[in-house]
C-alpha cells in the first residue's frame, strides 16, 4: 500500500487553496495547513486547479489502432459497413490485448482513473477480446479501474452461437452484458431484449445497450427497454448508449421522463454528425446522463483521443453550453455523473472518497474543459502515477 501523501496548496474545483492528505488509497483530510504524518510524501500544487479523477464511460479499448501506423479507411457509410469492415480488418491478425493496454495507459496519463470498455464477442473471435480486457483489468487493478462489457458488435440473434459466447464471456469474468440495436441489427426487438435481459438477470450483471436506431424505431426500443427494466426491478442497472433518437423525435420529453423513472442512464459521445440526447433535458427530467469517447482511432473512426477533458469540451459544444456553470455540467459528464451511472463507488473530492486526483493549470473548471491543459499531476489510489503527461514506472 502506498505511503501517505500530502498535496499542498491545491484549489479543488477552483475553490480556495487548501491541502489534501491521502492515506490507504483514500482522502483522509482536507484543510489548510495540514501536518504531514511520519513517512508521508509531499507535493506542492502551487495553486493549481484540482479535479477528481476522470471517468471514461463508453469506449472500445479492444479495437483501437492508437499508436499504430495510419489505417486507410475505405469503409462504406452504413452501420453494417463499419461492422463488416472491422471484422475483415482484424482477420489479418490484431493484438487486442496489447492495443487495449496501450490505450488504457494513455488514458491514465491524461487523468482517467476509471473506464467502462466494450469488448467484442462474436463467432469469429469468440471471447478472446473480452478475456483480454478481463486480464488487463486484473493487471491494472489498484491503479486503473476497468469495467468490461461483453458486447455482440456483429449482432446477437442474427449470428447463431453468439448468445452462448456472451454467457461464456460473463463466466470468464466480464462485468456487464452488452446489447445492440434490437431492431436495426437483429431485426427482432423482443427476442433481442429477452436474450440480453435474460443474461443480466441470470448472472446478476448490469446491462448496457448500444442504441443507434433513429427516430421512432429507436423510441420504440427505448420504450421496450423501460418496460423490461421496471418489470425485472433493474432500476439503476441499465444504460442506453448513444440514444440518437432522443435528439430526433418530438416526444423526447416523455421519453426522458420514462428513462428517469426507470432509473436508466444515458451515455452520450456527442458526435457532431448525429442528433444527440440533451444533457439539459435529461437532467431536468431527473435522469442521469454521462459521456464517453466511443471508438478511438480505429476502423470506425480516425478521430478521438484518450482525453476526457477533450470529450467534456465536445459534449459542451454539442449541447451549446456557453455559461461557466453549464460547462461545469460537461465536466460532470466525465467525472461524478459518469462514476455514479457506471457504478464506480467512492468518486469525488470529499473525505473518504478514493484519492484519484488530477492537477491542471487552469483558473476555473470551465477553462479546464475548454482549454484542456496538460495534466501536471495524476494521483490514483493515493499515489502519483503520472507527471506532466508521462506515466511513472
Amino acid at each position: 500500500m502506498a505511503a501517505p501523501l500530502l498535496l499542498r496548496n491545491c484549489r479543488p474545483l477552483g475553490g480556495a487553496a487548501t491541502d489534501i492528505l491521502m492515506a490507504a488509497t483514500r482522502i483522509a483530510a482536507i484543510g489548510p495547513g495540514l501536518e504531514a504524518p511520519p513517512g508521508a510524501g509531499e507535493e506542492d500544487a502551487a495553486g493549481l486547479l484540482l479535479l477528481p479523477g476522470l471517468v471514461e464511460g463508453h469506449t472500445h479499448l479492444d479495437k483501437t489502432l492508437w499508436g499504430m501506423g495510419w489505417w486507410r479507411s475505405e469503409v462504406g457509410p452504413l452501420l453494417i459497413d463499419r461492422i463488416e469492415g472491422e471484422r475483415a480488418s482484424r482477420r489479418g491478425g490484431f493484438d487486442a490485448a496489447g492495443q487495449s493496454a496501450r490505450l488504457a495507459r494513455d488514458f491514465l496519463a491524461r487523468g482517467t482513473t476509471r473506464i467502462r470498455s466494450f469488448a467484442d464477442v462474436d463467432t469469429e473471435i469468440g471471447t478472446a477480446h473480452a478475456d483480454a480486457l478481463v486480464a488487463l483489468r486484473e493487471t491494472l487493478r489498484g491503479t486503473l479501474d476497468i469495467q468490461v462489457v461483453a458486447f455482440p458488435q456483429s449482432g446477437l440473434l442474427v449470428r447463431p452461437g453468439t448468445l452462448a459466447l456472451l454467457e461464456q464471456a460473463l463466466r470468464n469474468g466480464a462485468d456487464i452484458v452488452g446489447g445492440l440495436d434490437p431492431s436495426g441489427i437483429d431485426r427482432d426487438p423482443k427476442g433481442h431484449l429477452d436474450a440480453v435481459f435474460g443474461l443480466s438477470e441470470k448472472h446478476g450483471k448490469p446491462l448496457d445497450i448500444h442504441l443507434h436506431e433513429p427516430g421512432e424505431l429507436g423510441a420504440f426500443a427505448l420504450e421496450l427497454t423501460v418496460e423490461r427494466t421496471k418489470a425485472l426491478g433493474m432500476q439503476g442497472r441499465v444504460v442506453v448508449s448513444h440514444g440518437f433518437c432522443l435528439g430526433e423525435v418530438a416526444r423526447a420529453p416523455a421519453l426522458y421522463a420514462a428513462l428517469a423513472e426507470a432509473g436508466i442512464a444515458v451515455a452520450t459521445t456527442a458526435p457532431p454528425s448525429r442528433p444527440v440526447p440533451s444533457v439539459r433535458a435529461m437532467r431536468a427530467a431527473g435522469g442521469r446522463i454521462f459521456g464517453g469517447n466511443d471508438g478511438i482511432r480505429d476502423t470506425w473512426t480516425p478521430y478521438n483521443t484518450p482525453d476526457m477533458l477533450q470529450r467534456a469540451m465536445l459534449i459542451g459544444l454539442k449541447n451549446e453550453f456557453r455559461r461557466d456553470d453549464e460547462i461545469a455540467w460537461a465536466l460532470d459528464c466525465v467525472t461524478g455523473w459518469a462514476a455514479a451511472a457506471c457504478g464506480f463507488s467512492g468518486h469525488g473530492l470529499a473525505v473518504g472518497d478514493r484519492a484519484d486526483l488530477v492537477l491542471v493549470a487552469a483558473e476555473t473548471v470551465a477553462e479546464a474543459v475548454v482549454a484542456q491543459p496538460p495534466r501536471r499531476l495524476v494521483v490514483s489510489h493515493g499515489r502519483v502515477v503520472a507527471r506532466d503527461g508521462a506515466l511513472l514506472g
